[in-house]
């Protein structure tokens, strides 16, 4: 049984208000069905409510008070890591193993975070370096934007919130978070803990309710300057024109590669595989979609696959045994089962799992899968291994780049040459050698191209430049 047995009461806030509505939204666990716990929705007044309350501002952090801030909350998560970890299971599904994984990594943005608002990366430019300069100097500052919104999605309940308030936070832009109505609880338990930590109510809104009255409310008002959204190509491309004139950050899908060339340490190659594949129930757009095996290893790399297939557990997400609990409802695991078959009926076998339990999709490895079957040339969110042969470098390349997708990758090699020349020719975000393709850490730029995203980065680092602008004055020096 889920350890959480309480119903979790929660509400949406204006500027650290409470909403006041007796429009409820059910969260539900994926697991067992059970309510988890209730937020209160809101409606287009209260967006517009939310607006005015973080255009009006407050008063200016500075540095150390961003610091302070962001360091605070990183000190109570690490207290209450269990809680937010038993959190995330209860309305996600994912098991213990995967949700105290991510309040680790959350902890990090908030450390990262912290530690990038003391710093200051201004630039100098002396002006009489041409005959036509003058004696003067140019200076560059950041400056905080006047509103964001950020959206997050379901698959990571609490690191995704993280990566896009805390930034923001870093650099005083005040931000209105609409997070995923699948997974809303640990986001909002997170706004909390936020004001608990001292960060001006006016900084953070954190609103659910009609798309219509919220979503695009928040997207089309011209006075917000930037939104960040990460989610779906099809609603990241429906924000893009939705938008206007705005900054615009999108992180979308991923269909991600795992290239093993035949002189790889099987070892490696067999344990990346399954963690890529399998970690957080395969719901991460930088989890293993593909695995591209050379054709004079395949066998043998199939044979071992499978064996270490058989120890990632599926089942009760709060069992410490399991490794693998449900995806994020029964509709997306149906989903999931429905492209296995579709696979299987153009001649790919399933060598291992695929049984469905409403929304638990045991790991499933399937081999001779098409190159044009729907579940590796779309995304499968999921926990799917689809192996498919390869002649040599060129050829898995090729396959690589050959989706609508470019986020990120990983090739398996003992050949430095093989490596740097995958480096070049993998039209992706991220390119890692000898790692699973979602291998990051917090502060590290992150993104994509083509239906990935803009090409825009995120990662602490990268995500304040965005939200701030760049300003330049100069003096007579």
């Amino acid at each position: 049984m889920l350890v959480l047995d309480e119903v979790t009461s929660l509400t949406g806030y204006i500027a650290g208000t409470p909403l006041q509505s007796d429009v409820l939204l059910e969260v539900k666990s994926p697991y067992d069905g059970r309510l988890v716990g209730t937020v209160t929705l809101g409606n287009r007044k209260d967006t517009e409510a939310a607006i005015a309350a973080g255009l009006k501002g407050g008063p200016l952090l500075t540095r150390y008070d961003r610091f302070a801030v962001l360091d605070k909350a990183r000190q109570l998560l690490e207290e209450r890591k269990e809680e937010f970890a038993q959190l995330i299971m209860s309305e996600s599904g994912l098991c213990l193993r995967e949700t105290r994984y991510e309040v680790g990594r959350a902890r990090d943005v908030l450390h990262f975070a912290a530690i990038e608002a003391l710093k200051d990366d201004g630039q100098v430019f002396s002006c009489d370096i041409s005959p036509q300069g003058k004696a003067r100097k140019i200076f560059t500052l950041r400056e905080p934007l006047s509103l964001a919104v950020a959206i997050t999605p379901f698959n990571h309940p609490l690191n995704q919130v993280a990566h896009k308030i805390a930034p923001a936070i870093a650099t005083g832009t005040p931000v209105i978070l609409k997070p995923s109505e699948k997974t809303p609880l640990t986001a909002i338990r997170l706004v909390e803990l936020l004001y608990e930590a001292g960060l001006p109510h006016h900084m953070l809104s954190v609103l659910l309710g009609p798309t219509a009255e919220v979503a695009e409310v928040l997207v089309q008002d011209p006075r917000v300057e930037l939104v960040s959204f990460t989610g779906s190509v099809a609603v990241g491309k429906h924000i893009a024109k939705q938008a206007g004139y705005k900054k615009v950050i999108l992180e979308l899908g991923g269909n991600d590669p795992l290239i093993i060339l035949e002189d790889a340490d099987m070892d490696l190659a067999v344990t990346l595989a399954a963690e890529g594949s399998y970690r957080n129930s395969g719901q991460r757009c930088t989890a293993v979609k593909r695995i591209l095996v050379q054709e004079s290893i395949h066998d043998e790399f199939v044979k071992r696959f499978v064996e270490k297939t058989k120890e990632y557990i599926c089942g009760d997400p709060a069992d410490a045994a399991t490794r693998v609990g449900t995806v994020i409802d029964e509709p997306a695991a149906v989903y999931l089962e429905d492209v296995v078959k579709k696979a299987v009926a153009q001649g790919a076998k399933v060598l291992y799992g695929g049984r469905r339990k409403g929304a638990s999709l045991e790991p499933t490895v399937i081999v001779d899968v098409p190159r044009d079957a729907q579940m590796v040339v779309q995304e499968s969110f999921g926990p799917l291994a689809p192996i498919m042969k390869v002649k040599d470098l060129e050829d898995a390349i090729a396959l690589a780049n050959g989706t609508a997708y470019g986020l990120s990758s990983g090739i398996v090699t003992r050949d430095m040459e093989k490596a740097i020349y995958a480096v070049k020719h993998l039209r992706m975000g991220t390119v890692n050698i000898n790692e699973v393709p979602g291998y990051r850490i917090e502060n590290s730029p992150f993104g994509g191209v083509k239906d990935s995203g803009l090409g825009i980065k995120e990662g602490v680092i990268e995500a304040m430049k965005c939200f701030t602008y760049v300003k330049t004055f100069s003096m007579p020096w």
